[in-house]
């Protein structure tokens, strides 16, 4: 759809929704991601009701769900949660599991609570590129980064067809762990999960990066699509399947 040549960037036409382009056919996953700002003195309980009550559901093969990670952010925003969840079966599993809590007594205990502990909140409606890796729980202990980028409209192609080539060289130390777009939410906004050992591993594996040809070029044409970026670095929580 775009190729890039002697520095020159061409379009095509396109008669296809980018979501139908980039997301993986063989499944039918939707992920949801929760950013939960805490007050700051509740943080400590926040954490205890999420562990008895989250993996409760992500267990109950009743709900078409899975609990994928749970994270406090470490660097970036202080005091702060990120949930992601992963639907098997897209917006009706979703659909489905939302009508479940409606009567489910634990879950609407729990979101009383929270209420009472929560600043502000915010979620977005995600699918995954075709080209990353699906995550799947993993020992620890890790940090994980979540990498966060709004880019221009329009731009959503072109950055999935560098990034279909440039995942190549960040697989050599298990580092990635995800990557994602948004459906619902703030829209053209892509997600990257990353995992390391500690933040020196981190900067090594970053560093490392540029020793392999081709990743120059991505870093130069991908930056001009991007509006905005952030990083998290997130610490796993006790319940989460990904440490």
């Amino acid at each position: 759809v775009v190729s890039a040549a002697g520095g020159a960037r061409t379009r095509c036409s396109r008669k296809d929704a980018h979501s139908h382009l980039l997301a993986k056919k063989e499944d039918n996953n939707l992920y949801k991601i929760q950013f939960h700002n805490v007050k700051p003195e509740c943080l400590e309980a926040y954490n205890t009701l999420c562990a008895e009550v989250l993996p409760s559901i992500h267990r109950d093969s009743g709900y078409p769900c899975e609990l994928v990670g749970t994270w406090n952010t470490w660097y970036g925003e202080q005091d702060q949660a990120v949930h992601l969840w992963r639907y098997r079966g897209g917006y009706p599993a979703l659909t489905e599991v939302m009508n479940k809590l409606k009567s489910n007594k634990d879950f609407l205990e729990y979101r009383k609570e929270r209420g009472k502990m929560l600043l502000s909140r915010r979620n977005q409606l995600l699918l995954e590129f075709s080209f990353w890796n699906e995550p799947v729980p993993r020992d620890g202990p890790n940090i994980y980064e979540l990498r966060s980028y709004q880019l221009r409209p329009g731009t959503m192609i072109e950055w999935g067809n560098y990034w279909a080539r440039a995942i190549s060289y960040r697989q050599h130390n298990r580092e990635a762990v995800g990557g994602f777009f948004s459906q619902i939410g703030d829209l053209y906004m892509v997600h990257h999960l990353w995992a390391y050992k500690d933040l020196q591993s981190r900067e090594d594996t970053r560093n490392a990066a540029w020793q392999h040809e081709g990743w120059d070029e991505v870093v130069y044409y991908t930056v001009p699509l991007i509006q905005h970026m952030e990083s998290r670095i997130m610490i796993p929580l006790k319940a989460s399947p990904l440490q």
